[in-house]
């Protein structure tokens, strides 16, 4: 399973409006909805456990870069989206930087193994500074698949 495999294309946002830390995950959980992975009935518990994660500690990594990755009682499998924002957002990150490139990455709290799985992956990927800085560069969802894409076939230190 690679990066791209798991995130929902039809929930990346590379036009984020939100402007703090709780309206952007609050928009992201939205277009995970949206896009039909959340059931309607679960959207509010699936927010709730997403900013109480967040409440536990700032998931900013550094590098203009959030990975927020809540357990839940989600009835689907794991599922995950990206966004982009490119006013950045203050997230309380690692080196004090704003937030430009967020991934929200939901698990079902009786899959733990699965839920580690696929945030190696992601963090694997995300540990990569010229991936990093593409990604926070990136003006359209099509770009961000395509990076995604690329990242997996190690082609995401070239220059766009």
């Amino acid at each position: 399973m690679n990066f791209a495999d798991f995130v929902c294309s039809e929930a990346i946002r590379a036009d984020l409006k939100s402007n703090d830390k709780q309206a952007v995950i609050l928009e992201m959980v939205q277009a995970l909805a949206d896009a039909g992975q959340i059931p309607e009935d679960q959207y509010k518990s699936v927010a709730k456990a997403v900013l109480k994660r967040e409440a536990l500690g700032s998931t900013g990594l550094g590098r203009g870069v959030a990975i927020s990755t809540p357990n839940t009682r989600l009835s689907t499998g794991t599922i995950c989206t990206a966004g982009l924002s490119a006013q950045g957002v203050d997230f309380a990150s690692l080196d004090g930087e704003r937030v430009h490139f967020f991934v929200l990455l939901i698990s079902p709290s009786d899959r733990p193994d699965e839920h580690v799985s696929v945030l190696e992956k992601i963090a694997r990927q995300l540990r990569k500074e010229a991936f990093c800085r593409l990604l926070t560069q990136a003006t359209s969802v099509e770009e961000i698949k395509q990076l995604l894409d690329e990242s997996d076939n190690g082609q995401s230190s070239q220059t766009h």
